[in-house]
């Protein structure tokens, strides 16, 4: 194995990442060392490079969809092997001993720490995670179209785990989690209804390809109210938006770790006992229970791939929704 590895830096935010070559890492007490095939390129991605993200380590290498093989192993690691695939999510440590902990709401842990954000991620060559935050994946998927779901799937999935058993869902932002939520919908037999920006009737196509039973910008009504509502873009204004479309007793789940400003509202908008709540990280057990639906329904990424050096690249278009689905790293072997 060589000693160093190249990897995308962010050195502050508003800079652009920049590609370097750094020693690689050793796998301590508890820790794997990871070669990584592919990574998701997020939007929380972007939140980072914009500086909306309060202490992130830095410098950090980020990313936190990934997909790649265990090439050591530290001590007291058990249940993995050198050559298995894994994933390595969002949350990369919790305390194990607070309230949140305890109560099996460890992505509410005061202490916890988040892959690509403040422990260093996967667009690189070679990444360090705590072996007991990691999922064994398939050996027979490609590892492109396994990346988004470490994050897009995941946080898309405890959405909709908060929106109940709502039958008809409105999701807001037809991007990466969108278009694997959608396809879980359309497995589960319930209706969804597409929001998109003003104007952009190419993702309302796309979703109606994925089985929507509506697609129509933000501003418009749908024919029928809605049970709940899921919204992946970072836009406020989409809350009393989306509240408008719910019938009584609905739900609105923000799914971001950001958003914009969200703006006054008559309070008659949320009378009739709907909510609004957000999705805060997540889970082992979600991640647990998401990979085993994902095993019965047969779930296509639509990825746009990029190697390692055009990370920039990737969040630039990225940013200004040039792509349909999910953008990924794809690492040379």
């Amino acid at each position: 194995m060589k000693h160093t590895m190249k990897a995308m830096i962010l050195e502050r935010p508003g800079l652009p990442l920049h590609l370097v070559d750094m020693p690689l890492p050793v796998a301590g007490a508890g820790n794997i060392l990871i070669k990584v095939e592919a990574c998701g390129v997020c939007r929380t991605d972007l939140h980072l490079v914009d500086g909306e993200l309060s202490s992130p380590l830095l410098p950090i290498i980020p990313g936190h969809e990934i997909v790649g093989r265990v090439v050591a192993i530290g001590s007291g690691v058990a249940g993995l092997f050198v050559g298995q695939r894994v994933g390595v999510p969002w949350l990369g440590w919790t305390c194990g001993k607070c309230a949140f902990c305890a109560a099996g709401r460890e992505n509410l842990c005061d202490e916890a720490r988040f892959t690509g954000y403040q422990i260093h991620g996967g667009y690189a060559e070679y990444t360090l995670a705590d072996a007991r935050y990691c999922f064994p994946l398939e050996d027979s998927v490609d590892a492109t179209q396994l990346a988004p779901l470490l994050c897009a799937g995941l946080i898309g999935y405890r959405a909709l785990r908060l929106a109940g058993n709502a039958q008809r869902i409105g999701i807001y932002g037809f991007g990466a989690a969108a278009h694997i939520i959608a396809q879980v919908l359309k497995f589960q037999g319930r209706d969804f209804y597409a929001f998109t920006r003003p104007g952009d009737h190419q993702s309302q196509v796309f979703a109606c390809q994925l089985g929507a039973v509506w697609a129509g910008s933000s501003e418009e009504m749908p024919p029928h109210r809605l049970a709940a509502a899921l919204i992946f873009a970072p836009v406020g204004a989409l809350v009393p938006a989306a509240l408008k479309v719910l019938e009584k007793g609905g739900c609105v789940v923000c799914a971001g770790i950001h958003m914009s400003d969200i703006p006054a509202f008559p309070y008659a908008m949320l009378w009739g006992e709907r909510q609004i709540r957000s999705v805060a990280n997540l889970t082992r057990e979600d991640g647990s229970e998401f990979l085993r639906l994902v095993s019965q329904v047969p779930i296509q990424s639509e990825v746009r791939r990029f190697p390692l050096e055009q990370a920039n690249e990737a969040l630039r278009q990225l940013r200004h929704g040039e792509f349909q689905g999910a953008a990924v790293l794809a690492i040379e072997p």
